[in-house]
């Protein structure tokens, strides 16, 4: 290793092996200033966990149904309801894959994508994009892009084909490992995922949840403003994930409203049509998502 002389700003080359963690005394050959050189620390190497996955969806029928299928399989399941706290989760529990909605709140599915991967720590993670599409007949090609995740799954779909999903990229992984390390034994592919997975406790047979307290109203009308948000999200995303460059060269000219014209009328339609007058009259939250939505987008351009 390589330290500067805080006096004279002479280089001198060390060698590590002579370094104890409490410091060895070395004198500068030029200005004979002394010299107290520390071993560095070694940084433990974080490994993500095969045996946790996240799950993150603002409607808890989709969260909760995810997490029985996935602790059907012994996977240990971190729930999330919002982007930030997914990230928070994400980054001190370590699991090897994330199953994201993409119209999260707070922050979007898309960028906790970004984020994530973006850390040393959590480069190795696999993604599940899960699209929220508020019109099934309208949208039924693949999105634009998947933004740096490695797979998609509709909600509806979570019952039939997330198995399948997490196990094709759990093979895809391995067989990377493989591949980047020819030199160790071969040992025998495991089979897909049928049970559960070993060192997981699987739930108990028969387990039940204990009853749940009746709504106030006051929780009941948090609730039904978070359903008009979570539409709004919906509706936004839609249109950005299988739109994406038009939605950024429309925002950056600064016609995003009449380029999407139709595709908003039709989302504000769909918005009053399933939120109740009580609440609506309450804020535009609709109008809200979109300039949100529009305002971040104007930040990542720059």
């Amino acid at each position: 290793m390589v330290v500067i002389c805080p006096k004279c700003k002479t280089k001198l080359k060390v060698d590590e092996a002579k370094l104890s963690t409490a410091g060895s005394r070395f004198k500068c050959p030029k200005c004979s200033t002394v010299l107290v050189v520390k071993k560095p620390s070694e940084q433990i190497k974080k490994t993500l966990d095969t045996a946790k996955v996240l799950v993150a969806h603002s409607n808890p029928e989709v969260l909760e149904n995810a997490r029985t299928i996935l602790q059907d399989q012994g996977y240990k399941v971190i729930a999330s309801t919002d982007g930030i706290d997914a990230m928070v989760k994400a980054l001190g529990e370590l699991p090897f894959l994330a199953v994201v909605e993409v119209s999260l709140p707070k922050i979007y599915g898309f960028e906790v994508c970004k984020k994530l991967k973006a850390r040393p720590e959590m480069k190795d993670i696999k993604f599940i994009l899960v699209p929220s599409i508020f019109d099934k007949s309208k949208y039924r090609r693949e999105p634009a892009s998947l933004y740096g995740a490695d797979d998609y799954i509709e909600a509806q779909d979570i019952p039939a084909a997330l198995v399948e999903k997490i196990n094709r990229l759990v093979a895809v992984t391995e067989e990377t490992a493989a591949i980047n390390q020819p030199s160790q034994e071969v040992v025998a592919p495991s089979p897909e995922i049928s049970g559960p997975r070993p060192g997981v406790e699987k739930p108990e047979p028969g387990q039940q949840s204990a009853p749940e307290e009746s709504k106030t109203a006051k929780e009941e009308d948090a609730e039904a403003t978070e359903k008009a948000r979570r539409l709004s999200r919906t509706i936004i995303n839609d249109i950005y994930l299988y739109n994406s460059a038009k939605v950024m060269e429309s925002i950056k000219t600064g016609n995003f409203y009449s380029v999407f014209s139709p595709e908003l009328k039709e989302g504000q339609k769909l918005y009053e049509k399933r939120i109740p007058s009580e609440i609506r009259n309450r804020g535009d939250y609709y109008k809200e998502t979109i300039e949100e939505f529009i305002a971040k987008k104007k930040k990542e351009l720059g």
